[in-house]
């Protein structure tokens, strides 16, 4: 069996365009999306592929950097930082991220994620360092914003956008969190005995409130009762005045004051075993004279009523 001639020149132009498809395929790039490649050509920069097919120039040109372009959360690692009062505490957060310059992520620093940790950190300990453990542990918002604020200022040099920082865990020393629980329980003690004297004094307020208004009802029913009485009583001498004034009525007056004497000397009888009478109570004409002269007597000093003085 024989062995089929091939020409060295056709072998040549395989070979050639092997190679040509080689370099071309190389010189093809597909960029996925929210990725950029940063492009050096003769270890300068040269341009920044955005995502899609871009072509470069194979041995002249160099993929050096691919950067992520969505947002990264990036751990910050635990730290100790000391209060103002001088309390040791561990804290550690998380940064979300996002590369805004590619050429600047490149070029500003060696690994901008890295930078942008180390001065997370290094703006938490001047942060803590100024504020109290109870300003600590009740302004995470306030410390997280401050963190950002601090951040976006140097990373854009780094080409980074810091979208916001959250603090995960703040741990005191245990020394301090079992003085801290005991705080607490104190305080809440003391508003469960401020709410109970409160209720207390309320309970005090509504009795008192209660009594004084009785006594104010009672004082009322009496002064109306009084106010009754007396107009009752001025009712009767207003009647007793008129009928006195009227034809026969000084008679009548008369009578009836002598009768009135005599139910009183009935009355002195019954409630009393012993009782001294005047002389003339045996003679019961004599006894009625000397009540019509006693009624007389009593009605005016003597002058009957419509006798001229």
């Amino acid at each position: 069996m024989t062995v089929p001639h091939i020409s060295v020149p056709l072998v040549i132009a395989i070979v050639l365009i092997l190679i040509a498809l080689a370099i071309v395929s190389r010189g093809i790039r597909i960029v996925p999306q929210q990725h950029a490649w940063i492009i050096e050509r003769f270890g300068r920069f040269h341009r920044v592929l955005e995502p899609g097919l871009n072509l470069i120039i194979p041995i002249f040109d160099k993929v050096t950097y691919e950067f992520d372009l969505r947002e990264s959360p990036i751990n910050v690692s635990e730290q100790s930082c000391i209060t103002l009062d001088n309390t040791q505490i561990m804290i550690d957060g998380i940064l979300y991220l996002q590369i805004t310059d590619p050429r600047k992520a490149a070029y500003g620093t060696s690994n901008p994620f890295l930078a942008v940790e180390q001065l997370a950190q290094t703006v938490m300990r001047s942060d803590v360092g100024r504020k109290q453990l109870d300003e600590v542990l009740s302004s995470r918002a306030e410390l997280n914003a401050s963190i950002v604020s601090e951040l976006d200022k140097a990373a854009v040099n780094w080409g980074v956008k810091v979208l916001r920082y959250e603090i995960r865990k703040i741990e005191p020393p245990q020394e301090v969190v079992k003085a801290m629980e005991l705080q607490i329980t104190a305080e809440r003690q003391k508003r469960a005995l401020i709410a109970k004297s409160e209720g207390e004094r309320q309970q005090a307020i509504n009795v008192a409130e209660g009594e004084k208004r009785s006594r104010v009802l009672g004082a009322e029913g009496e002064a109306e009762a009084i106010t009754t009485v007396v107009r009752a009583q001025a009712d009767a001498i207003r009647t007793i005045a008129e009928a006195l004034g009227a034809d026969g009525g000084d008679m009548a007056m008369r009578m009836r004051l002598a009768s009135d004497l005599i139910a009183q000397y009935g009355n002195l009888a019954k409630s009393s075993t012993t009782m001294i009478v005047p002389a003339e109570m045996g003679d019961l004409s004599r006894f009625l004279g000397t009540a019509l002269a006693i009624a007389d007597k009593s009605d005016g000093n003597g002058v009957r009523p419509g006798a001229n003085a």
